[in-house]
């Protein structure tokens, strides 16, 4: 990768092995490669089978580590897009650019569309080996981070392994602030939109009429988590999704629920607790009981870790600042 300076200017030259390459990196109508140029105050130009930096040294230096990182990404087969390029930006301005080797070539699960799902982030890295390694996973963060999905995808692809031959998926039906006990219907129609997301993962995994007929065969269940109580789960791949909203008592009943044969995975956000004032969440206490237990592993993601649009990284680092600023300084209480 050579280099010149001009005047107060560096350029670097980044060679590309394929046009195809390029093209990945550059992303459609150039729109990776502006990110990148407006995010390091650098221009880059693919002239004669290399990429040409220039800009100040350490903008160009941070540059075309990015541009290395992203390069090492495309390599492994991985399709260049904003979030991905966003992500690298992260660690490269942390210094943590190498870690991106870790991502590559890890498949979780193959979805209904033939599209491989797999970690995106180092944190979401984590988080699925302590899904496979241990019995029971808690993983928390912010919205968009990918928990439950990915939960979601380590449960199918045990089923699709026969490591286990069923899938419970459940929530605490807690009411985030809009009150669903008058609307018509059976007790079904009536906690479905509290499962809709649960619903929305499997059938992106599985296809509706996989699904369907999984279901109906009692391969795999989603209800609420009232429905728990007094059963013993095994060789089951249970997950609780939203976990912030149990109780203490919810929570301990469901951690018992747990069989031979069986793996548990725990998702929430500790800052979106819908629980009434003064009830504590069985989540925020089973992170504290668990952290020293065998078999247990505890993922904490961050919003470096969110995969969604980027203005939610945005909204969630915004929440964040309101409330260290609200709370003096200490962060969310």
């Amino acid at each position: 990768m050579p280099g010149r300076y001009r005047s107060d200017t560096l350029e670097q030259r980044i060679s590309i092995e394929r046009l195809e390459q390029a093209v990945n990196i550059f992303g459609s109508f150039d729109e990776n490669i502006r990110l990148l140029e407006q995010e390091f105050s650098v221009t880059v130009v693919n002239r004669d089978g290399e990429l040409r930096v220039e800009g100040e040294p350490e903008d160009t230096m941070l540059a075309c580590k990015a541009i290395q990182a992203l390069l090492t990404l495309s390599s492994r087969g991985e399709a260049i897009g904003e979030q991905n390029v966003r992500y690298v930006i992260g660690l490269v301005r942390s210094g943590k650019e190498s870690q991106i080797t870790e991502l590559t070539g890890d498949v979780l699960c193959i979805s209904a569309k033939g599209r491989p799902i797999k970690p995106k982030t180092i944190g979401q890295k984590e988080y699925i080996k302590s899904v496979l390694k241990n019995t029971v996973t808690i993983g928390v963060g912010p919205a968009g981070t990918g928990k439950t999905y990915l939960a979601v995808a380590a449960a199918v692809q045990a089923f699709r392994d026969k490591q286990v031959n069923r899938i419970i998926l459940t929530r605490p039906a807690v009411e985030a602030g809009e009150r669903l006990g008058f609307l018509p219907g059976d007790l079904q129609s009536k906690v479905d939109p509290y499962l809709r997301p649960l619903y929305d993962a499997l059938f992106d995994m599985l296809g509706a009429e996989t699904y369907q007929k999984y279901l109906e065969r009692g391969n795999i269940e989603v209800a609420p988590l009232a429905y728990m109580r007094g059963r013993t789960l095994d060789d089951s791949f249970i997950i609780l999704d939203e976990a912030q909203n149990t109780s203490r008592e919810q929570m301990k009943m469901f951690l018992t629920r747990l069989g031979f044969g069986s793996k548990i995975v725990i998702t929430g956000d500790v800052t979106q607790i819908d629980l009434p004032d003064g009830k504590a969440s069985g989540l925020k206490e089973a992170m504290r009981v668990l952290r020293d237990v065998e078999g247990i592993g505890i993922c904490e993601l961050t919003n470096a870790d969110v995969v969604r649009h980027v203005m939610v990284q945005r909204i969630v680092e915004a929440y964040e600042r309101y409330e260290t600023a609200k709370n003096g300084g200490k962060g969310r209480k």
